[in-house]
């Protein structure tokens, strides 16, 4: 059987926990520019791993993480009011560096064009 219920229920998550990210009100999170990079939910929908990164580093994203452990009971009950799910899943928070290494290799490219562009002249 098609796993496409679990990839819906991944992306609905995703977005709920970035709109109720937004909402919080404790300082390790609420000044901060978060991204919920992906959200992996298990094959029977009780646990989810949701991968947050920042746009300031790994640094941001683990102070982050710890603001949001201490509001999993808050985000899960959220979650699971607003997308009406019969089994909510138990969130755990990972600190992703994927932001601020896409900025590296940005970063990376606009020195190699750069230095082609110098070659070229």
């Amino acid at each position: 059987m098609p796993s496409y219920r679990i990839g819906r229920v991944s992306e609905d998550i995703r977005r709920e926990i970035t709109a109720i990210v937004r909402e919080l009100k404790d300082p390790r999170v609420k000044d901060k520019m978060l991204t919920v990079v992906r959200v992996e939910v298990s094959s029977d929908a009780s646990f989810a791993k949701v991968y947050i990164s920042d746009i300031t580093g790994i640094e941001g994203a683990k102070e982050a993480v710890k603001g949001l452990t201490a509001a999993t009971g808050y985000i899960r009950r959220e979650v699971g009011s607003r997308l009406h799910l019969r089994k909510t899943p138990e969130l755990k928070f990972v600190a992703d560096d994927s932001i601020e290494r896409g900025f590296d290799m940005f970063k990376k490219l606009e020195t190699a064009e750069s230095k082609g562009t110098e070659n070229e002249d």
